[in-house]
């Protein structure tokens, strides 16, 4: 690693964290097709005829690209664009933090040249996420001599390209890891972010999150909420509840013979025998009969 850096000062050289999260996020991985302009960026193709992106001019081409950025006296006066909805909340968020202007969308034709548009603006640095995607702004700051920062793939178009920095640039992963890179050592440069801690930003912030998975996400926090609000009733209703007192004195006690003999007739069963069951005697010579 230290032979792909050399041209690169000490301070500028990644860290060997920072070349497992884009591996991870597959800022390597390009497409089955090559533009001609992309050959010096293409490391190899794999059997299944994928491309392979140079890692490692892909992290020369961020640091170049970030001190392009820095020369910019005013930060307003660069506009990141995305027309891909993949790179939208990686370029808001990229605006965001280091004070460019964005464009999230659609392109409105005539921004950068047609003066009577509202939207019409002057910047003097442009960055892209897709040459291919926004070659109306591309094509339109050629017009006006912007100077376009753009990710590229292994079959994207270099025409009025300045700086071509070799990525992934159709996966939401690698879009919001470049732009995250990039916005972080632009601070870095500019002295607003120490080289000796992390950025305390996660890379999360500038992922694409689609609706669905908003929507699944918030049901089931929304379900745990619920389920710990029953626990918490539960738990009161069964604190809130009286609790039976017995008083010892009360308690009978227990019957040994297998029977309350309290309840048998004193003189025992034989003795209840002769007597009628309204109580009365039996009269003389009444029990002969028996």
């Amino acid at each position: 690693m230290a032979n792909s850096f050399a041209s690169l000062p000490p301070a500028l050289q990644p860290k060997e964290e920072d070349i497992q999260m884009m591996l991870s996020a597959g800022v390597h991985t390009g497409t089955r097709n090559s533009d001609d302009a992309m050959k010096e960026y293409i490391w190899r193709r794999r059997n299944d005829g994928v491309h392979i992106l140079n890692i490692g001019k892909t992290w020369e081409k961020l640091m170049l690209a970030a001190r392009v950025i820095v020369a910019i006296e005013n930060p307003e006066d660069v506009v990141a664009i995305s027309a891909r909805p993949y790179g939208m909340r990686a370029v808001l968020k990229f605006a965001h933090y280091t004070g460019a202007q964005s464009i999230a969308g659609r392109f409105t034709p005539g921004t950068f040249t047609n003066q009577i548009t509202k939207q019409f603006r002057e910047p003097r640095l442009l960055i892209v996420t897709d040459p291919r995607t926004d070659s109306q702004s591309v094509r339109e700051s050629s017009y006006v001599n912007i100077p376009v920062i753009a990710f590229c793939d292994s079959d994207s178009p270099l025409q009025y390209v300045d700086v071509a920095i070799p990525a992934n640039n159709k996966g939401k992963l690698s879009i919001g890891l470049c732009y995250w890179l990039l916005a972080r050592e632009v601070l870095r440069l500019r002295g607003t972010v120490s080289r000796a801690v992390e950025w305390d930003v996660p890379v999360d912030l500038f992922f694409h999150r689609d609706i669905e998975e908003l929507k699944k996400t918030e049901e089931e926090q929304q379900a745990k909420i619920d389920e710990a609000a029953a626990a918490a009733a539960a738990a009161a209703a069964a604190a809130a509840a009286p609790t039976p007192m017995y008083d010892e004195g009360i308690v009978a006690a227990p019957v040994e013979a297998g029977f309350d003999a309290a309840a048998a007739p004193s003189g025992g069963f034989d003795a209840a025998a002769g007597a009628g069951w309204d109580g009365d005697q039996p009269e003389a010579g009444a029990g002969s009969e028996w």
